[in-house]
């Protein structure tokens, strides 16, 4: 599912926030670092996207109305067990980021953050799979 980043093939990530400004901006600012961006407003839409492509990389907001990160991140575990997932959360709640963890997530960042820091992160969850 990671994509071969020696071929030029952009990392496909799945951009899941319920605060459609901040997720929309956050979007094109990563797509311009040369990522392949889908932007999900729900959990729900996360599915639904989950359902019609591969993505290397899912970065979720722990807190969101109706199906909230956690929930989510189990459902993606589920879906797909090899998808790296970053929970994003602005709501100091770090203890349940570490909960999601424990339940797979590959790690946690706090709003907010450095675009290059979330970068970073991004890029290191895809290579983890990445074959040598």
């Amino acid at each position: 599912m990671v994509a071969a980043q020696d071929g030029g093939q952009a990392l496909r990530l799945l951009l899941v926030d319920d605060e459609a400004g901040f997720v929309e901006v956050l979007g094109r600012r990563l797509a311009r670092r040369g990522l392949r961006v889908h932007v999900a407003g729900s959990g729900r839409e996360a599915i639904r996207a989950l359902r019609r492509a591969d993505f290397d990389v899912a970065v979720v907001d722990l807190k969101m109305e109706g199906m909230d990160g956690i929930e989510l991140l189990r459902i993606v575990k589920a879906m797909a067990p090899e998808l790296p997932v970053i929970i994003f959360t602005g709501h100091g709640s770090e203890r349940a980021a570490r909960q999601g963890l424990a339940l797979g997530a590959f790690d946690y960042l706090l709003k907010p953050c450095e675009l290059d820091e979330l970068l970073g992160k991004i890029r290191q969850a895809a290579a983890q799979d990445a074959p040598a």
